[in-house]
């Protein structure tokens, strides 16, 4: 029967049509079409069973990525995400602008993907149905190849996605890294702490109160001027000749200002305050 018909189409062409109108019109044609069917159940037994759950199962990588996504407000609904409780106004400011930045990002080029993936995946469906007329194609195997489509193309949404989560992770490492740097303490602190660490430099420990109250010149918590000693006393014993120079440097300043203070306090006991009455304002 099939090499009649090929006989058929090839010796007694219609000149005014196409190839594929001539099948169509073909007398043969719903004969072709059983004997295929015939010899497509004998070669392909297998392809009359459903697809069973675990190829229609969605990928666990990209869930977790969309959950990733999602939490860092990247994908889904737009967020009012912050970086930080503690963070500056300027600082979630520049790290609002930059996640939308990336947000941007990621939804143009996952528009492109969804476009590319949804012109071919139409592309073959149409080809498909269209050949369905010639040879027995059942909507199961559409189904299936459709779903090879989408495997392939999931491997691309993939790498956006995980590009998309290393840019936001890279994002925030920056911006705590930064952070950190500007956790030093303000100077009038440093000069605080320094001067209490050299002045008692035979003991460079302070009470619970002496801490408290520090705490309170500094502006700092009772923790953060206890982490401070500690680190001052090692960084001290590591390079003591660079510290030396700096406890004589703090030792003159004080020595300085205790003298300025007396003669201030020399000066003002000196002057008579029955002396001012005579002189006329």
């Amino acid at each position: 029967m099939v090499p009649h018909c090929i006989y058929l189409t090839t010796f007694f062409p219609k000149p005014s049509f196409s190839r594929k109108t001539q099948l169509s019109e073909h007398p043969y044609k719903f004969a072709l079409y059983s004997e295929l069917c015939e010899v497509k159940k004998k070669l392909c037994p297998h392809m009359r069973y459903p697809m069973d759950d675990t190829q229609c199962m969605d990928d666990p990588q990209l869930m977790r990525l969309d959950n990733m996504l999602a939490a860092e407000g990247v994908a889904g609904p737009e967020r009012n995400i912050q970086p930080s409780g503690d963070a500056s106004t300027t600082d979630q400011a520049d790290y609002k602008q930059k996640l939308q930045q990336i947000r941007d990002t990621y939804h143009k080029e996952l528009h492109k993907y969804q476009e590319a993936s949804n012109q071919f995946t139409h592309h073959v469906k149409s080809l498909l149905f269209e050949q369905n007329n010639t040879r027995p194609i059942s909507k199961l195997e559409i189904d299936r190849m459709v779903m090879i489509i989408q495997r392939k193309f999931s491997g691309i949404q993939v790498q956006l996605k995980q590009s998309t989560c290393e840019n936001v992770m890279m994002l925030r490492s920056r911006f705590l890294d930064a952070r950190r740097k500007r956790r030093n303490f303000s100077k009038q602190a440093t000069e605080i702490l320094n001067e209490y660490f050299y002045s008692h430099l035979n003991n460079p420990y302070p009470s619970e109160e002496t801490k408290e109250e520090l705490a309170r010149q500094c502006q700092i918590t009772v923790s953060q001027v206890a982490n401070w000693f500690g680190n001052k006393r090692i960084r001290y014993k590591k390079n003591l000749a660079k510290s030396q120079e700096e406890a004589n440097l703090y030792v003159n300043k004080k020595a300085a200002q205790v003298q300025q203070n007396y003669m201030i306090g020399t000066a003002a006991g000196m002057i008579n305050p029955y002396d001012l009455y005579q002189y006329k304002f």
